[in-house]
Protein backbone atom coordinates (compact mmCIF):
# COMPACT_ATOMS: atom_id res chain seq x y z
CA UNK A 1 0.00 0.00 0.00
CA UNK A 2 1.39 3.77 -0.43
CA UNK A 3 1.72 5.28 2.73
CA UNK A 4 1.47 9.44 2.61
CA UNK A 5 4.32 9.95 4.17
CA UNK A 6 3.90 13.89 3.93
CA UNK A 7 1.19 13.93 6.81
CA UNK A 8 2.65 15.08 10.18
CA UNK A 9 2.48 11.50 12.29
CA UNK A 10 1.11 9.29 14.20
CA UNK A 11 -2.12 9.20 12.36
CA UNK A 12 -4.79 6.11 11.98
CA UNK A 13 -5.73 5.40 8.96
CA UNK A 14 -8.77 3.49 8.15
CA UNK A 15 -8.65 1.71 4.66
CA UNK A 16 -12.44 1.42 3.01
CA UNK A 17 -11.09 -0.90 0.44
CA UNK A 18 -10.53 -3.53 3.56
CA UNK A 19 -13.72 -2.42 5.15
CA UNK A 20 -15.25 -3.31 2.20
CA UNK A 21 -13.98 -6.78 1.90
CA UNK A 22 -14.65 -7.31 5.56
CA UNK A 23 -18.39 -6.65 4.43
CA UNK A 24 -18.65 -8.35 1.93
CA UNK A 25 -18.53 -11.77 3.25
CA UNK A 26 -20.08 -10.76 6.36
CA UNK A 27 -22.81 -9.88 3.57
CA UNK A 28 -22.66 -13.54 2.43
CA UNK A 29 -23.25 -14.68 6.17
CA UNK A 30 -26.28 -12.96 6.60
CA UNK A 31 -28.02 -14.36 3.21
CA UNK A 32 -26.97 -17.46 3.71
CA UNK A 33 -27.60 -17.55 7.23
CA UNK A 34 -30.32 -15.33 7.97
CA UNK A 35 -28.57 -14.01 10.89
CA UNK A 36 -28.63 -10.53 12.13
CA UNK A 37 -25.06 -9.22 12.41
CA UNK A 38 -24.61 -6.28 14.69
CA UNK A 39 -21.61 -3.94 14.92
CA UNK A 40 -20.31 -4.29 18.47
CA UNK A 41 -19.13 -0.48 19.00
CA UNK A 42 -16.36 -1.22 21.83
CA UNK A 43 -14.68 -2.32 19.66
CA UNK A 44 -14.65 0.22 17.03
CA UNK A 45 -16.67 3.63 17.22
CA UNK A 46 -15.71 5.83 13.94
CA UNK A 47 -19.32 7.21 13.45
CA UNK A 48 -17.87 8.69 10.15
CA UNK A 49 -18.12 4.88 8.51
CA UNK A 50 -21.24 3.98 10.01
CA UNK A 51 -22.86 5.08 6.57
CA UNK A 52 -20.92 2.49 5.07
CA UNK A 53 -21.14 0.08 7.70
CA UNK A 54 -25.10 0.47 8.10
CA UNK A 55 -25.65 -0.81 4.57
CA UNK A 56 -24.40 -4.25 5.72
CA UNK A 57 -25.28 -4.51 9.16
CA UNK A 58 -28.40 -4.82 10.99
CA UNK A 59 -27.39 -2.69 13.87
CA UNK A 60 -25.15 -1.81 16.77
CA UNK A 61 -24.49 -2.97 20.55
CA UNK A 62 -23.45 -0.65 23.48
CA UNK A 63 -22.27 -1.67 26.84
CA UNK A 64 -23.60 2.15 27.80
CA UNK A 65 -25.61 5.17 27.54
CA UNK A 66 -23.10 7.06 25.25
CA UNK A 67 -22.25 4.37 23.17
CA UNK A 68 -26.30 3.71 22.52
CA UNK A 69 -27.02 6.91 21.60
CA UNK A 70 -24.01 7.23 19.65
CA UNK A 71 -25.08 4.17 17.31
CA UNK A 72 -29.14 5.42 17.74
CA UNK A 73 -28.20 8.79 15.99
CA UNK A 74 -25.72 8.08 13.54
CA UNK A 75 -25.90 4.30 12.06
CA UNK A 76 -29.93 4.78 12.64
CA UNK A 77 -30.56 0.59 13.20
CA UNK A 78 -31.46 -1.70 16.04
CA UNK A 79 -29.78 -0.85 18.95
CA UNK A 80 -28.83 -3.42 21.47
CA UNK A 81 -27.30 -2.49 24.69
CA UNK A 82 -26.22 -4.65 27.67
CA UNK A 83 -24.49 -3.94 30.93
CA UNK A 84 -23.37 -5.57 34.21
CA UNK A 85 -25.64 -3.20 35.73
CA UNK A 86 -27.71 -0.11 34.97
CA UNK A 87 -28.37 3.44 37.03
CA UNK A 88 -31.24 4.89 37.41
CA UNK A 89 -30.99 8.09 35.34
CA UNK A 90 -29.07 6.23 32.84
CA UNK A 91 -31.30 3.96 32.09
CA UNK A 92 -34.44 5.88 31.70
CA UNK A 93 -32.30 7.62 29.08
CA UNK A 94 -31.38 4.43 27.60
CA UNK A 95 -35.11 4.12 26.67
CA UNK A 96 -34.93 6.79 24.05
CA UNK A 97 -32.28 5.06 22.00
CA UNK A 98 -32.26 1.19 23.06
CA UNK A 99 -34.74 -1.24 21.23
CA UNK A 100 -33.21 -4.27 22.89
CA UNK A 101 -32.12 -4.40 26.58
CA UNK A 102 -29.82 -7.45 28.22
CA UNK A 103 -29.36 -7.80 32.06
CA UNK A 104 -26.75 -9.47 33.44
CA UNK A 105 -28.90 -10.52 36.57
CA UNK A 106 -32.43 -11.39 37.48
CA UNK A 107 -32.29 -8.38 40.23
CA UNK A 108 -31.41 -5.65 37.47
CA UNK A 109 -34.10 -7.75 35.23
CA UNK A 110 -36.98 -7.34 38.14
CA UNK A 111 -35.86 -4.00 38.83
CA UNK A 112 -36.31 -2.25 35.15
CA UNK A 113 -38.05 -4.92 33.41
CA UNK A 114 -41.84 -3.01 33.66
CA UNK A 115 -39.77 0.51 32.31
CA UNK A 116 -39.07 -1.49 29.29
CA UNK A 117 -41.85 -3.56 28.88
CA UNK A 118 -44.44 -0.10 29.06
CA UNK A 119 -41.65 1.45 26.34
CA UNK A 120 -41.91 -2.01 23.95
CA UNK A 121 -38.32 -3.06 24.39
CA UNK A 122 -37.31 -6.68 23.80
CA UNK A 123 -35.67 -8.04 26.84
CA UNK A 124 -33.41 -10.53 27.54
CA UNK A 125 -30.87 -11.59 30.15
CA UNK A 126 -26.99 -12.73 29.57
CA UNK A 127 -26.40 -16.23 30.20
CA UNK A 128 -22.96 -17.83 31.77
CA UNK A 129 -22.51 -21.26 30.32
CA UNK A 130 -19.52 -22.12 32.59
CA UNK A 131 -17.92 -23.06 29.84
CA UNK A 132 -14.28 -21.82 28.87
CA UNK A 133 -13.04 -21.97 25.50
CA UNK A 134 -10.22 -19.53 25.36
CA UNK A 135 -6.77 -18.23 27.25
CA UNK A 136 -7.34 -15.01 27.59
CA UNK A 137 -8.21 -14.82 31.61
CA UNK A 138 -8.95 -10.79 31.50
CA UNK A 139 -11.74 -12.23 28.64
CA UNK A 140 -12.65 -15.15 29.91
CA UNK A 141 -16.50 -14.16 31.05
CA UNK A 142 -17.04 -18.07 31.84
CA UNK A 143 -13.85 -17.85 34.59
CA UNK A 144 -14.35 -18.60 38.35
CA UNK A 145 -16.26 -16.11 40.15
CA UNK A 146 -16.78 -13.85 36.66
CA UNK A 147 -19.45 -11.28 37.54
CA UNK A 148 -21.33 -12.24 33.80
CA UNK A 149 -24.32 -13.81 33.49
CA UNK A 150 -26.87 -15.90 34.90
CA UNK A 151 -26.07 -19.45 35.64
CA UNK A 152 -28.28 -22.07 34.82
CA UNK A 153 -28.76 -22.60 38.87
CA UNK A 154 -29.71 -19.21 38.76
CA UNK A 155 -31.95 -19.69 36.19
CA UNK A 156 -36.18 -19.63 37.20
CA UNK A 157 -39.85 -19.20 35.73
CA UNK A 158 -39.71 -15.54 37.09
CA UNK A 159 -36.87 -14.57 34.49
CA UNK A 160 -38.04 -16.78 31.86
CA UNK A 161 -42.06 -15.40 32.09
CA UNK A 162 -40.26 -11.87 31.53
CA UNK A 163 -37.94 -12.38 28.74
CA UNK A 164 -38.15 -12.96 24.92
CA UNK A 165 -34.39 -14.14 24.34
CA UNK A 166 -31.28 -14.95 25.64
CA UNK A 167 -27.58 -13.43 25.56
CA UNK A 168 -23.92 -14.85 25.73
CA UNK A 169 -20.69 -13.85 25.18
CA UNK A 170 -17.73 -16.19 25.68
CA UNK A 171 -15.42 -15.85 22.56
CA UNK A 172 -12.49 -13.91 22.20
CA UNK A 173 -10.85 -13.88 18.77
CA UNK A 174 -11.74 -16.98 17.95
CA UNK A 175 -12.91 -19.13 15.48
CA UNK A 176 -16.27 -21.65 14.69
CA UNK A 177 -15.35 -24.46 16.46
CA UNK A 178 -14.97 -22.65 19.71
CA UNK A 179 -18.73 -20.95 19.06
CA UNK A 180 -19.69 -24.66 18.67
CA UNK A 181 -18.42 -26.65 21.90
CA UNK A 182 -20.27 -23.11 23.79
CA UNK A 183 -23.39 -23.78 21.64
CA UNK A 184 -23.49 -27.58 22.97
CA UNK A 185 -22.99 -26.36 26.40
CA UNK A 186 -25.68 -23.79 26.06
CA UNK A 187 -28.22 -26.16 24.87
CA UNK A 188 -27.65 -28.74 27.23
CA UNK A 189 -28.47 -26.13 30.39
CA UNK A 190 -30.47 -24.22 28.45
CA UNK A 191 -32.55 -25.87 25.66
CA UNK A 192 -35.53 -26.78 27.53
CA UNK A 193 -36.29 -23.12 27.44
CA UNK A 194 -35.97 -22.30 23.69
CA UNK A 195 -39.22 -22.86 23.07
CA UNK A 196 -40.43 -20.42 25.25
CA UNK A 197 -37.86 -17.55 23.53
CA UNK A 198 -37.74 -15.60 19.91
CA UNK A 199 -34.59 -15.00 19.84
CA UNK A 200 -30.53 -15.82 20.77
CA UNK A 201 -27.61 -13.78 20.24
CA UNK A 202 -24.12 -16.04 20.23
CA UNK A 203 -22.40 -11.93 21.00
CA UNK A 204 -19.29 -11.38 20.21
CA UNK A 205 -15.41 -12.67 19.44
CA UNK A 206 -16.28 -14.38 16.21
CA UNK A 207 -12.74 -13.63 13.57
CA UNK A 208 -15.43 -14.09 11.09
CA UNK A 209 -13.18 -12.31 8.59
CA UNK A 210 -9.88 -14.05 9.12
CA UNK A 211 -8.31 -15.71 6.54
CA UNK A 212 -8.81 -19.17 8.18
CA UNK A 213 -12.20 -18.78 9.87
CA UNK A 214 -14.56 -21.38 8.68
CA UNK A 215 -17.57 -19.59 7.37
CA UNK A 216 -19.53 -22.58 6.31
CA UNK A 217 -19.59 -24.29 9.70
CA UNK A 218 -20.71 -20.95 11.18
CA UNK A 219 -23.43 -21.23 8.51
CA UNK A 220 -24.27 -24.65 9.49
CA UNK A 221 -24.34 -23.69 12.94
CA UNK A 222 -26.91 -20.97 12.46
CA UNK A 223 -28.87 -22.95 10.50
CA UNK A 224 -29.31 -25.44 12.63
CA UNK A 225 -30.48 -23.60 15.81
CA UNK A 226 -32.74 -21.22 13.60
CA UNK A 227 -34.33 -24.35 11.83
CA UNK A 228 -34.60 -26.45 15.14
CA UNK A 229 -35.63 -24.07 17.82
CA UNK A 230 -37.70 -21.34 14.95
CA UNK A 231 -35.48 -18.64 16.66
CA UNK A 232 -34.13 -15.27 15.20
CA UNK A 233 -30.19 -15.70 15.84
CA UNK A 234 -28.07 -12.51 16.41
CA UNK A 235 -24.12 -11.80 16.44
CA UNK A 236 -22.26 -9.10 17.50
CA UNK A 237 -18.54 -8.84 16.36
CA UNK A 238 -16.68 -5.86 16.55
CA UNK A 239 -13.36 -6.77 15.70
CA UNK A 240 -14.26 -9.37 13.24
CA UNK A 241 -15.64 -6.26 11.41
CA UNK A 242 -12.51 -3.81 11.33
CA UNK A 243 -10.08 -6.50 11.37
CA UNK A 244 -6.80 -5.73 9.54
CA UNK A 245 -8.64 -2.42 8.10
CA UNK A 246 -6.78 0.01 9.95
CA UNK A 247 -3.14 1.58 9.95
CA UNK A 248 -0.84 3.44 12.85
CA UNK A 249 1.33 5.17 10.84
CA UNK A 250 4.44 6.74 13.21
CA UNK A 251 8.17 7.83 12.66
CA UNK A 252 11.03 7.05 14.92
CA UNK A 253 12.01 10.33 17.02
CA UNK A 254 15.37 8.41 17.92
CA UNK A 255 17.18 5.33 18.48
CA UNK A 256 18.93 4.26 22.12
CA UNK A 257 20.88 1.46 22.91
CA UNK A 258 20.65 -0.56 25.98
CA UNK A 259 21.74 -4.71 25.66
CA UNK A 260 19.28 -3.76 22.10
CA UNK A 261 18.15 -1.09 19.74
CA UNK A 262 15.47 0.85 21.22
CA UNK A 263 13.96 2.81 18.63
CA UNK A 264 11.74 6.02 20.18
CA UNK A 265 8.38 6.26 18.09
CA UNK A 266 5.93 9.51 18.49
CA UNK A 267 3.10 7.07 19.13
CA UNK A 268 2.82 4.85 22.34
CA UNK A 269 1.36 1.71 23.29
CA UNK A 270 -0.29 3.01 26.27
CA UNK A 271 -1.77 5.51 24.56
CA UNK A 272 -2.61 5.12 21.02
CA UNK A 273 -2.86 0.70 20.96
CA UNK A 274 -3.76 0.08 24.65
CA UNK A 275 -4.24 -3.76 24.03
CA UNK A 276 -0.53 -3.94 23.31
CA UNK A 277 -0.12 -3.82 27.15
CA UNK A 278 -3.95 -5.43 27.92
CA UNK A 279 -4.13 -8.47 25.90
CA UNK A 280 -1.09 -8.92 25.50
CA UNK A 281 -0.05 -8.59 21.73
CA UNK A 282 2.66 -7.55 19.34
CA UNK A 283 1.05 -5.30 16.38
CA UNK A 284 2.62 -6.81 12.75
CA UNK A 285 4.04 -3.60 11.04
CA UNK A 286 5.59 -3.31 7.13
CA UNK A 287 8.76 -4.01 5.91
CA UNK A 288 9.44 -6.67 8.83
CA UNK A 289 11.42 -10.12 8.06
CA UNK A 290 11.56 -12.65 11.00
CA UNK A 291 15.28 -13.74 10.21
CA UNK A 292 16.54 -10.07 9.39
CA UNK A 293 19.95 -9.21 10.84
CA UNK A 294 18.57 -6.14 12.81
CA UNK A 295 16.58 -6.33 15.59
CA UNK A 296 14.78 -3.57 17.27
CA UNK A 297 12.29 -2.92 20.39
CA UNK A 298 9.73 -0.21 19.43
CA UNK A 299 8.96 1.62 22.20
CA UNK A 300 6.47 4.72 23.31
CA UNK A 301 7.23 8.07 23.56
CA UNK A 302 5.77 8.52 27.48
CA UNK A 303 7.74 8.20 30.74
CA UNK A 304 5.82 4.66 31.36
CA UNK A 305 8.71 2.09 31.86
CA UNK A 306 7.04 -0.38 30.20
CA UNK A 307 5.42 1.35 27.51
CA UNK A 308 7.44 -1.34 24.51
CA UNK A 309 5.23 -2.21 21.17
CA UNK A 310 7.19 -5.20 20.56
CA UNK A 311 10.71 -6.49 18.68
CA UNK A 312 10.57 -6.18 15.30
CA UNK A 313 13.59 -7.68 12.78
CA UNK A 314 14.79 -5.99 9.50
CA UNK A 315 17.05 -6.37 6.90
CA UNK A 316 18.29 -3.11 6.87
CA UNK A 317 18.90 -0.67 10.05
CA UNK A 318 16.42 1.71 10.52
CA UNK A 319 17.48 5.62 10.99
CA UNK A 320 15.48 8.09 12.91
CA UNK A 321 13.24 10.10 10.84
CA UNK A 322 11.59 6.88 9.17
CA UNK A 323 8.08 6.37 9.20
CA UNK A 324 6.53 3.11 10.71
CA UNK A 325 3.56 1.35 9.84
CA UNK A 326 1.82 -0.62 12.11
CA UNK A 327 -0.89 -3.34 11.26
CA UNK A 328 -4.56 -4.04 12.60
CA UNK A 329 -5.06 -0.55 13.91
CA UNK A 330 -8.97 0.00 13.30
CA UNK A 331 -10.01 -2.12 16.64
CA UNK A 332 -9.87 -1.15 19.82
CA UNK A 333 -7.35 1.77 19.20
CA UNK A 334 -9.53 4.68 18.55
CA UNK A 335 -12.14 4.00 21.50
CA UNK A 336 -9.48 3.03 24.04
CA UNK A 337 -6.44 5.71 23.19
CA UNK A 338 -5.64 8.02 26.18
CA UNK A 339 -3.62 11.35 26.07
CA UNK A 340 -1.85 10.23 29.23
CA UNK A 341 2.04 12.07 29.56
CA UNK A 342 -0.22 15.04 27.25
CA UNK A 343 0.81 12.98 24.84
CA UNK A 344 -0.86 14.33 21.33
CA UNK A 345 -3.90 11.94 20.15
CA UNK A 346 -2.95 10.61 16.41
CA UNK A 347 -5.33 12.23 13.60
CA UNK A 348 -7.89 10.06 11.75
CA UNK A 349 -7.94 9.70 8.07
CA UNK A 350 -9.94 7.37 5.83
CA UNK A 351 -8.13 5.38 3.15
CA UNK A 352 -10.87 5.90 -0.01
CA UNK A 353 -11.35 3.59 -2.38
CA UNK A 354 -9.72 5.32 -5.33
CA UNK A 355 -6.48 5.54 -3.28
CA UNK A 356 -7.26 9.34 -1.78
CA UNK A 357 -6.23 10.65 1.61
CA UNK A 358 -9.61 12.21 3.69
CA UNK A 359 -9.10 13.69 6.81
CA UNK A 360 -11.67 12.26 9.81
CA UNK A 361 -10.69 14.40 12.87
CA UNK A 362 -8.10 16.16 13.55
CA UNK A 363 -7.14 16.40 17.65
CA UNK A 364 -5.43 19.41 19.95
CA UNK A 365 -4.71 20.67 22.98
CA UNK A 366 -8.22 20.95 23.80
CA UNK A 367 -9.55 17.73 23.71
CA UNK A 368 -6.83 17.16 26.58
CA UNK A 369 -7.55 19.84 28.24
CA UNK A 370 -11.34 19.33 28.31
CA UNK A 371 -10.95 15.73 29.67
CA UNK A 372 -9.57 17.61 32.95
CA UNK A 373 -10.74 20.08 35.38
Amino acid sequence: MNINKSLPTPYYLIDEGKLLHNLAIIDDIRVRSGAKILLAQKAFSSFYFYPLLSKHLDGTTASGLYEARLGYEEFGKEVHVFAPAFKDDDFNELMKYAGHIVFNSKAQLMKYKDIALRLGKTIGVRINPEISTQTHAMYDPCSPNSRMGIKISDFDKDILDNITGLHFHTLCQQNADALEITLKEVEAKFGKYFSKLKWLNFGGGHHITRSDYDVERLINIIRHYKEKYHLDIYLEPGEGIVLNAGYLVSTILDIVHNGIDIAILDTSATCHMPDVLEMPFTPPVVGTNPTGKYLYRFAGNTCLSGDNIGQYRFDKPLSVGDTVVFLDMALYTIVKNTTFNGIPLPSIYALKTDGSYELVKKFGYLDFKGRLS
